[in-house]
């Protein structure tokens, strides 16, 4: 499915640079109102250096479904295993990488530095993208 040139370019091409974040001692219902604010499906948390990711997943398996209070802080349920990539990594690795850890982002670095994120949101407007050019060239 994945073999197309397109695929074999650089993530660079396709990372959101919008990566939000917040801090290991904010609240969870804190950090779910900071992803309605800003209208995104995860969060970076930081302590002065990247240690964990919120995600929606995240808040059903550790919160609604645990009935934990969101007044907890978000470092009790962060997920603490970043997945990472660089930026220079071709687009279907970073894909086989989602596949193989089950996940639906990817923390995009340069030098060692988080700069990105590739999400499945990114990966279903690619392939939107894909099938656009596919039909102009019919």
């Amino acid at each position: 499915m994945y073999n197309s040139h397109n695929l074999e370019v650089p993530i660079r091409q396709y990372t959101t640079k919008k990566i939000i974040g917040v801090t290991h001692t904010e609240s969870i219902q804190g950090a779910c109102q900071k992803m309605v604010e800003f209208q995104v499906g995860s969060l970076v948390v930081y302590d002065e250096k990247v240690v964990g990711f919120f995600t929606q997943g995240d808040i059903i398996e550790r919160v609604v479904a645990r009935g934990l209070p969101s007044t907890e802080p978000v470092s009790l349920i962060m997920t603490r295993e970043l997945i990472t990539a660089d930026i220079d990594t071709p687009v279907h690795e970073v894909i086989e990488l989602m596949q193989q850890h089950q996940i639906r982002h990817v923390l995009i670095t340069e030098r060692g530095h988080i700069t990105g994120l590739f999400s499945l949101r990114d990966l279903i407007d690619l392939e939107r993208q894909l099938f656009e050019t596919k039909i102009s060239r019919e």
